[in-house]
């Protein structure tokens, strides 16, 4: 039996661009993940969301897929919180840690309510940076720009 080789594969239907997409962006949040912990820093999902009419912190909803019996954890935003323990000063026995909260996005783009989410955060304080993490030029990295000033932060 002989196969077309000339002969191309269908395209792909909206529900399988989805598909595709979820799946490509959750590989880039592990990535994400996988590099501040190698750089040292502790990270951990976010449970927390925004409620922009009611200007408040909400517990993020979990997602049940009755298909799959799958129960994802949060879809917070941030999609991470990062901290690391600045070296320097102890007193009373406390540490003192830099606070980051963490979106991944792998075009760096982020639509209109996430922008204001990053600025309700920033405004109350809970958050001094909030980086958004986008792919690099180069296969395999992970390039960190700063919401509030839009300059490169360099997480090191």
């Amino acid at each position: 039996m002989l196969k077309n080789k000339t002969k191309e594969n269908p395209p792909l239907t909206k529900s399988q661009k989805g598909k595709l997409s979820r799946a490509q962006g959750a590989r880039f949040e592990i990535k994400v993940r996988n590099h501040l912990e190698q750089n040292k820093w502790i990270t951990d999902k976010w449970t927390k969301n925004i409620d922009l009419e009611l200007k408040k912190l909400i517990p993020a909803k979990r997602k049940f897929n009755p298909f799959s019996k799958i129960l994802s954890i949060g879809t917070g935003f941030p999609d991470f919180i990062a901290f690391k323990q600045i070296l320097g000063k102890k007193q009373d026995n406390y540490h003192a840690y830099k606070l980051i909260g963490v979106e991944a996005k792998q075009k760096g783009i982020l639509d209109k309510t996430e922008k204001e989410k990053c600025q309700f955060l920033l405004d109350n304080n809970i958050f001094k940076h909030i980086l958004i993490a986008k792919k690099g030029e180069k296969r395999g990295t992970v390039h960190y720009t700063d919401f509030a000033t839009k300059k490169p932060f360099d997480i090191f």
